[in-house]
């Protein structure tokens, strides 16, 4: 008998974590020809749970793969984000974290990253896989179930989550965590939990896992069934609305966007993650859909015979809790990536690549354009609420102490298309997405889809690594700062020049302002001493957030008058190191108000209640809610 002798396979003995780091530095994506780095850099506090293994695997990595120091888990996920979002989900960034309370911090990141589906790669630290001691420190013990830690609470907001409880397990989970990151319909947080034994053990790992890998973000083409049922319906609208989500931004698709509404005229409006979709003076942009949206648009939406939905899930204030799209008869076609966002409204379904759709779309449409009138009365419209906008923009004069609304507009007046400005809480959301002005596709950062508390901050040091250079603004309010102020002094470690403008109103003004409309009267959201009955009602706190800021090691200026807040604003963009802008601003009048919501938001108010300010707000409700529909 004869035969070759089989080829031993060549190894590398590494411990888990260093086998894992190493696979993570020869991770890339491509898509359009262009190549980026999947991993682009790893986040990490230490502890017991992860200080000799990943920790000793990146100094082992000799630099291979970058890390940065955090100061609060749940901050280093929002960091991130904010870097996946700004690089177009083609490059993301890990966080790596102890056990225990380290590994349970990430959960509100991880919820966040997975709603906006966007990429993030979570390594926590686990506790022992062949349970030496039992229980260990930080160790969670289930009663009902042996194999269960803290890190089970991150798998309902993990698009993927697998536990390495063997070496030799972490080869087919560490492929399908960069399949999961990598695919555009299912891709949101990546969780692989690490127990700490597991970290340290040797094995002797195949080469091939070590290749190089390019990991292809693909183009979905429209099924041309499903395409021909688009142009059909297309052409029988007499009425079309396009709704631009953050699907637009997410596959670069704003040109093919430009060219099908400027072919089409048809009218296009934006939810919180598709705004700057279109610029703000393109003929075609209406503005902010929804609850947060414009008068213009809503309009249009409420007397809409077919709504286009590109690139969106579809989220209550967008629906303005299903009471927005109003005609009789109204159809819906969405092009999205994902068949479960496609489905939604019960609409016609175009599961796609949003460019590759529109400019599929707009092939099949070549000559075919919405009625001159309808064209000509939209943009009448647009114009009249830019007049609201520069209305709401506008101060008596310098001396006058600035309202929310009118630092946006010495914001907006400053800024070009460079800068990005990033904002995800409060009463802020609301008005940058009726007033801002655009003016890049990338300008707008608005993380709405969890619209998470002291996501800002942190965010603002991610999009400032994807994107080094360019004025980076992080809009907080004093609630939101009090919530998450840590890594400002990442940012000083680092050197990254971003921009914080703290707006001081002494409590949760959106909150504030909701309370009272349900009925709630306000109660607990003003940041005050307890007046003579208990209640929060007494003076404003002596919180001084200015103080705060530049204790952690930013400049700090502090603007009281309009004035003041121009040169304020304008010396913290030149600035080359992380600044500040700290301003108190009052009660809007009725000259600069921010026009208030235009369409509704379903928040249950008390069926029952004495106090009149609850009943005449469960008056109201039952009026509004009457106009809710399910669209079938």
């Amino acid at each position: 008998m004869s035969g070759s002798t089989p080829t031993a396979t060549a190894t590398r003995r590494l411990t888990t974590a260093q086998a894992l780091v190493a696979f993570l530095a020869r991770q890339y994506t491509v898509r359009d020809g262009e190549r980026h780095r999947l991993i682009d850099a790893v986040w990490g506090i230490f502890g017991h749970g992860n200080v000799a293994g990943v920790g000793q695997a990146l100094v082992e990595a000799d630099g291979a793969l970058r890390y940065v120091q955090g100061r609060s888990e749940q901050a280093m996920v929002h960091a991130a984000v904010g870097y996946a979002r700004q690089s177009d989900r083609l490059s993301a960034q890990a966080v790596t974290t102890s056990i225990g309370p380290g590994a349970t911090n990430l959960v509100t990141g991880a919820a966040l990253a997975t709603v906006n589906r966007l990429p993030v790669l979570l390594l926590p630290g686990d506790t022992f896989a062949t349970r030496p001691a039992d229980p260990v420190l930080q160790q969670l013990e289930a009663r009902a179930a042996g194999d269960v830690s803290v890190n089970d609470a991150l798998r309902p907001v993990s698009a993927y989550f697998d536990r390495i409880a063997r070496p030799e397990a972490l080869v087919p989970a560490a492929l399908a965590a960069m399949r999961v990151l990598t695919d555009p319909a299912e891709t949101g947080a990546v969780t692989l939990a690490l127990p700490q034994d597991v970290q340290a053990e040797a094995y002797d790992w195949p080469e091939e896992f070590f290749a190089e890998r390019v990991w292809r973000v693909r183009r979905q083409a429209p099924d041309p069934d499903e395409l021909a049922d688009a142009v059909r319906l297309v052409r029988e609208a007499a009425r079309p609305l396009l709704v631009a989500g953050g699907g637009v931004h997410h596959s670069r698709a704003e040109e093919a966007l430009d060219a099908f509404a400027g072919a089409t005229g048809i009218p296009v409006a934006s939810t919180q993650a598709g705004k700057g979709s279109l610029l703000y003076d393109h003929p075609c942009d209406v503005g902010a859909v929804g609850h947060t949206g414009t008068a213009t648009a809503n309009a249009l939406a409420r007397e809409a015979d077919l709504v286009i939905g590109v690139g969106t899930r579809w989220s209550d204030f967008s629906t303005a809790s299903s009471t927005l799209f109003a005609r009789p008869g109204v159809r819906f076609l969405n092009l999205n990536v994902t068949g479960f966002d496609a489905h939604k409204l019960a609409a016609h379904p175009l599961v796609a690549d949003a460019r590759t759709a529109l400019e599929a779309l707009a092939a099949e449409l070549a000559g075919h354009r919405v009625d001159p009138v309808y064209a000509a009365g939209y943009r009448a419209a647009k114009e009249r609420w830019e007049e609201r906008v520069t209305a709401a923009f506008a101060a008596p004069d310098d001396s006058a102490s600035p309202t929310q609304g009118q630092v946006v507009g010495a914001l907006d007046a400053l800024v070009t298309a460079d800068d990005i400005v990033i904002n995800a809480a409060g009463s802020l959301p609301g008005d940058l997405h009726k007033l801002w002005r655009a003016r890049s596709r990338d300008q707008y950062h608005v993380e709405y889809g969890y619209s998470c508390m002291g996501y800002e901050i942190p965010a603002a040091i991610g999009v400032l690594t994807a994107a080094p250079g360019r004025p980076v603004w992080a809009l907080v309010g004093d609630g939101t700062y009090l919530m998450n102020p840590t890594e400002i002094v990442t940012a000083v470690q680092e050197r990254l020049p971003f921009k914080l403008v703290i707006l001081q109103n002494h409590g949760y003004a959106s909150i504030g302002g909701l309370s009272a409309s349900v009925g709630a009267e306000g109660y607990g959201t003003a940041y005050r001493f307890r007046d003579d009955t208990g209640a929060y009602t007494g003076e404003p706190l002596p919180a001084d957030l200015a103080a705060n800021a530049a204790a952690l090691g930013m400049r700090v200026l502090r603007a009281k008058t309009v004035g003041d807040l121009r040169e304020a604003l304008a010396a913290a963009r030149a600035a080359d190191a992380p600044t500040c802008v700290y301003v108190e601003t009052e009660t809007p009048d009725t000259v600069s108000a921010v026009p208030p919501a235009q369409a509704w938001w379903d928040v249950p108010v008390a069926e029952t209640a004495s106090r009149p300010a609850a009943v005449r707000a469960r008056e109201a409700y039952d009026r509004e809610r009457a106009a809710r529909r399910r669209h079938l």
